[in-house]
């Protein structure tokens, strides 16, 4: 038997009957005392404390001299926080007190808001078999059941990250290099797997739960594409070459040239250019794919998508330009500016300036960098750095400045949003236990409460997205903190090395070294 009380109603007054469980233990006495101040039952809580410090269950505990009207077997009915769960206790009539019907379990259900998920067969356990002070789940709401955003699925390469092969003799191949992916008439290039939408779900209050939006997706793409008669897969027209710059697929057949000069103009092209001569001064080609130049180019601008290789360099004559949203590989690289998303591999770089994405390699028999300013955000391996004549040259590696200035902003969101859940959270949980104790609140007041509570939940939606991107760039930072510069041959005096945000100037020339951030400082070490 479970531990319950009763109330017991006669010609002397008003008690309270204990009857204790199976194994002795007493109603607790919190919950006796929340339903006596709900049912206005005047009572001493002195004479119900000194009660339980005795214990002694034989005889009644007297209430009130007042003789009170019966009270009816009732219950009282907690909704959970979420409101996917509803429970009643119930508690046996008084002396003289009216038994409870099922149809007043769903009156006193209404009144709590509990309209939807009742279970009738816990009801008709209850009433079977009645239990007393014991918590019975009455309602479950039906759990929402979440979709699948949407995706594409590409069925060729899209991480070029294959590297030109140093020959035994220290020369580079840069004619096997392999970077482009081809494709025949009919092969199928790309599968759409289409978003699925979720179900709504309803709490016992009867309030629809939305599954949250899925994410669509489209198979973005450009010419030479046939786009299937289900629309959810994209196969080739022709054979080519197949890439994915910007989310959109391209196939292309090659834009082939004879040299880039006035017999052409300037070139701008969805797809690969093959020049199997030269790019002259002030002539500029611009893709969405790769672009090889067989020749020499000389002050032109070349801006592609893929990747830039040039089989005999450039020489820029202070104007030229390579912008590549993939690798840059040129036999050398002379007064010129170059920019690679990805990695630069050249013989030389003499008075330039040149940024990568991941890492610079000047690691040919002669390889040099000489004067100018050189940057990569991983690693920059070279055979000789700077010049006995004292060119000024800069080499950088380390953390990109504007990942320090987002993570700065994040840590900055993050703090406001924890600030103001501090003030907000406490507000919300008191409210909360309000609600449950049974305190009633006007309209206005509800409001206020659904307003906090949106700006709760947003607040930790603005820490939970922060705290993702906030941990992406810290592992790009441990990437950053690793960053080095690798000498095989000799650095001159002069040259300044920069790593992250420490720099060195070097006095008197070194070999065979390795430049690494240690302890604040600029660090030389061995190979």
């Amino acid at each position: 038997m479970n531990a319950y009380f009763q109330v017991i109603i006669d010609d002397r007054g008003t008690f309270l009957k204990m009857f204790p469980s199976d194994t002795g233990e007493l109603p607790g006495l919190q919950e006796i005392l929340s339903y006596l101040e709900f049912k206005k039952v005047p009572f001493d809580t002195a004479v119900l404390g000194q009660f339980y410090k005795t214990g002694d269950c034989s005889k009644l505990i007297p209430l009130s001299k007042q003789k009170i009207l019966p009270i009816a077997e009732g219950s009282m009915i907690y909704v959970s926080d979420d409101r996917m769960s509803a429970r009643a206790r119930f508690y046996p009539a008084s002396t003289g007190g009216r038994e409870l019907r099922k149809d007043d379990i769903y009156s006193e259900c209404r009144l709590n808001k509990v309209l939807y998920g009742v279970d009738d067969a816990v009801l008709d356990s209850f009433l079977a078999n009645k239990q007393y002070c014991t918590d019975y789940e009455i309602a479950k709401g039906t759990p929402v059941e979440e979709g699948r955003d949407a995706w594409v699925e590409y069925h060729f390469n899209t991480d070029k990250r294959i590297r030109p092969t140093l020959n035994e003799d220290g020369t580079v191949d840069f004619f096997n290099l392999n970077l482009v992916n081809h494709c025949k008439a009919g092969d199928v290039l790309a599968t759409l797997h289409p978003e699925e939408r979720g179900k709504a779900g309803r709490d016992v209050c009867g309030n629809e739960i939305k599954p949250r939006d899925v994410k669509r997706a489209a198979l973005n793409y450009g010419l030479n594409i046939q786009l299937a008669e289900d629309k959810l897969s994209i196969s080739s027209r022709v054979n080519g070459d197949v890439t994915l710059t910007g989310g959109k697929v391209f196939v292309s057949d090659v834009m082939n040239v004879v040299n880039v000069d006035n017999s052409t103009g300037n070139i701008e092209y969805e797809g690969n250019v093959v020049v199997q001569g030269n790019v002259n001064s002030n002539f500029s080609i611009k893709c969405s794919g790769d672009v090889e130049v067989r020749g020499v180019v000389e002050g032109a601008r070349i801006e592609a998508g893929g990747n830039i290789i040039l089989m005999r360099g450039i020489n820029g004559m202070g104007k030229g330009v390579l912008k590549a949203g993939g690798n840059i590989v040129s036999k050398f690289m002379e007064n010129c500016t170059a920019e690679a998303g990805g990695y630069i591999e050249t013989n030389s770089i003499l008075h330039s300036k040149a940024r990568a994405g991941t890492e610079i390699n000047v690691m040919s028999r002669k390889g040099f960098i000489t004067g100018g300013e050189v940057a990569a955000t991983g690693r920059i391996r070279v055979r000789t750095l700077g010049s006995a004549m004292g060119a000024d040259t800069r080499v950088t590696v380390g953390i990109d400045p504007r990942i320090m200035s987002r993570m700065g902003e994040l840590n900055k969101e993050i703090q406001e949003a924890q600030k103001n859940l501090k003030t907000m959270l406490p507000v919300l949980d008191a409210t909360k236990k309000k609600l449950a104790a049974g305190v009633k609140m006007g309209p206005d007041q509800i409001k206020q409460v659904q307003a906090l509570a949106a700006t709760v939940k947003k607040a930790q939606e603005v820490i939970e997205a922060d705290t993702v991107e906030l941990s992406g760039l810290k592992e790009r930072m441990e990437e950053g903190s690793n960053a080095s510069v690798d000498v095989t041959g000799e650095v001159y005096q002069g040259v300044i090395i920069s790593i992250s945000d420490v720099s060195m100037i070097i006095k008197d020339s070194v070999k065979y070294c390795r430049f690494v951030r240690e302890k604040g400082n600029v660090r030389i070490a061995a190979l």
